[in-house]
């Protein structure tokens, strides 16, 4: 893991990739929660002996912004930032979903820190391009230019 005192010690690393997260396991119960939680209940997520005889590789897959959802907490064991106040979600420039995600399969973010620029009041821009990676594919589940605004304590 990637750790620095202050976010603006993150300019170092501009244009290098900066780590990569254990691989973690989605599971249909988080597919259906996340469901639930979205009303996204397209039978593809969901129904389980519905895709067993209609999906290529016979299973559900995860909703493709389920994925782009795990990218905070994989990130969260790429990188340590000691001094923040406060960090808030700025948004995405550019999100691509490249390959499904088979429920049951693990998947890990792998983090290239493509700009760090000052704000004002205290603040530094984070623009990462984060690959989502799934175990054995050679083609990535989704590839995100994602943004956050850091505060120093």
């Amino acid at each position: 893991m990637l750790e620095v005192e202050h976010a603006a010690d993150l300019k170092a690393y501009e244009g290098k990739e900066i780590g990569v997260s254990d691989w973690y396991t989605v599971t249909q119960e988080q597919i259906d929660k996340f469901a639930d939680a979205t009303g996204d209940h397209q039978w593809i997520h969901v129904d389980v002996e519905r895709a067993k005889n209609e999906m290529p590789g016979g299973k559900t897959i995860a909703h493709g912004f389920l994925t782009l959802s795990l990218i905070p907490m994989l990130s969260q064991q790429i990188s340590h930032i000691s001094n923040v106040k406060r960090g808030i979600n700025y948004g995405c420039n550019k999100v691509r979903f490249t390959s499904p995600v088979p429920a049951g399969s693990k998947v890990r973010a792998r983090a290239k820190l493509m700009a760090a620029d000052p704000m004002d009041g205290g603040g530094v821009r984070l623009t990462n391009q984060v690959t989502v990676e799934i175990e054995g594919q050679e083609r990535p589940a989704c590839v995100a230019e994602t943004m956050s605004i850091v505060y120093g304590a």
